[in-house]
This record gives C-alpha cells, sequence and structure tokens, in this order.
C-alpha cells in the first residue's frame, strides 16, 4: 500500500509539472516537431517514472531501425507499463495512437494533446477511420507512429488477433511496419494495480516489413506477416 500512495504521488506530481511545461511552451507559441519541447517532455517523464519504480528497459534489435526513417511500429500489449517501455526504447519522434478515453482524464489528457499523441475510439468505426487519417497527416518528416496492434490489454499475455488499422496506415504512407515484442512488462503491473513492481523489460524490435508496392487489398497479408513476426519475437 505504501508504495502504491508513494508512486501514485510520485506520478501525479510528475504529470502536473510535465503538463505546466507543454501548457508553458503552447502558450509561448513553441512549435512543434522532432526534438521539440514537446517530445523532451514526454520522455522525461517516462524516464523519471521507470527510475522511481526501479524498472530497466533493455533493448534487442535496435539495429533493425537504425536510420529508417518514418514507420508504423506494431506493438503487443499486456500491461500499462507497455507504454513507457516502449517509448523509452524506440528511437527519434514517435507519436502513439492511444483510446480517446485517455485524453479525457484531467491533466494527462491535456499532456497527450499536447504532445500530438493520436487519438482513437475503436468503438466507432467512421472515427476510428478519421483518427487514421489525422495520423497520416502527422506522420511525416521522420515521425513515426506507435500502435498497440491488438486493440487492447492481452488478459493471458498471449498474442491476440491484430486490428487492421496500423497496416491501413503504413500501406497509405508507403512507410514500414517494425514488429516490437515486450517481454517481461506483464508481472510488474498486472490489471488493477496501481502502481509497478521492480524489474527488467526486454524490448525486442524485429526487421522492418516494407510496403512499397502495397495497397488496400494487401493489409490482411501485411498484418498476418507481422503477426508471424511478433510471434517469433515472443518465442525469443
Amino acid at each position: 500500500m505504501i508504495r502504491s500512495l508513494v508512486f501514485i504521488a510520485g506520478l501525479v506530481g510528475r504529470t502536473t509539472w510535465s503538463t505546466c511545461g507543454l501548457v508553458f511552451a503552447w502558450l509561448r507559441g513553441v512549435p512543434p516537431g522532432p526534438g521539440s519541447i514537446y517530445e523532451q517532455v514526454p520522455r522525461d517523464w517516462v524516464r523519471g517514472l521507470l527510475r522511481a519504480a526501479r524498472i530497466e528497459v533493455r533493448v534487442r534489435g535496435g539495429e533493425h531501425v537504425e536510420g529508417l526513417g518514418t514507420c508504423v511500429y506494431c506493438a503487443n500489449h499486456v500491461s500499462a507499463v507497455d507504454p513507457g517501455a516502449l517509448l523509452e526504447a524506440l528511437p527519434g519522434s514517435v507519436r502513439f495512437v492511444a483510446k480517446r478515453s485517455l485524453f479525457h482524464v484531467p491533466v494527462f489528457g491535456t499532456a497527450l494533446k499536447l504532445s500530438g499523441q493520436i487519438p482513437v475510439d475503436r468503438s466507432n468505426r467512421d472515427a476510428a477511420m478519421d483518427a487514421f487519417s489525422e495520423a497520416t497527416r502527422i506522420l511525416k518528416d521522420g515521425v513515426s507512429a506507435a500502435i498497440f496492434v491488438e486493440g487492447t490489454r492481452s488478459r493471458d499475455g498471449r498474442l491476440q488477433p491484430f486490428k487492421k488499422g496500423a497496416f491501413v496506415l503504413a500501406i497509405n504512407l508507403q512507410v514500414p511496419c517494425v514488429p516490437v515484442y515486450l517481454a517481461g512488462t506483464r508481472p510488474l503491473m498486472r490489471p488493477g494495480e496501481l502502481a509497478p513492481r521492480p524489474g527488467t523489460v526486454e524490448v525486442r524490435i524485429g526487421e522492418a516489413i516494407p510496403t512499397t508496392g502495397l495497397n488496400y487489398e494487401d493489409r490482411d497479408a501485411l498484418r498476418e506477416r507481422c503477426w508471424q513476426a511478433m510471434s517469433a519475437l515472443a518465442a525469443g
């Protein structure tokens, strides 16, 4: 209980401070873009929380994305630790496609909006398509997307069927899909828990899957290829 209270207090404090920094930058008219405060603040926020929770993030396969440029990172999702581990591990400018309800959380939602994350309502097909259209506009000049392709958290830790949106987005942009498997996050923070446990996370990055020349009809084949690649990463 004490561990949870201390972590929550730190989370609220860091989130409030970070959001104030983003609001101040926005009021001053600081432009967004790679390397801007809108990217630096979320990364600093994540690193601070990971250190406070004593969680170490290790990366395997980082050479697969060196100099890659804009891509769509396709990741599994089993724990609330996943977004932070992913942001810590991935290089360059990254925007998350996240469920819209998170953008309504006081303070935290404001930070998501100001840092350029992309809301999506998967319960509404038209709204979801609008979100991915917005992502197509944002993802340029080296900015990449990170998407939890199962659509929601896996309750048993096994890979679930993938949603199509990430693959349609990659095809529309003609940029690679990169399979990413997060190993070790599930025991650190299970559903219903208020604070993570100390431990180590391994972020396994697979080889980029090209989409050049693919069209909308190829989305299912691309999704299957990514699922197979992520399954191989899960096996170690």
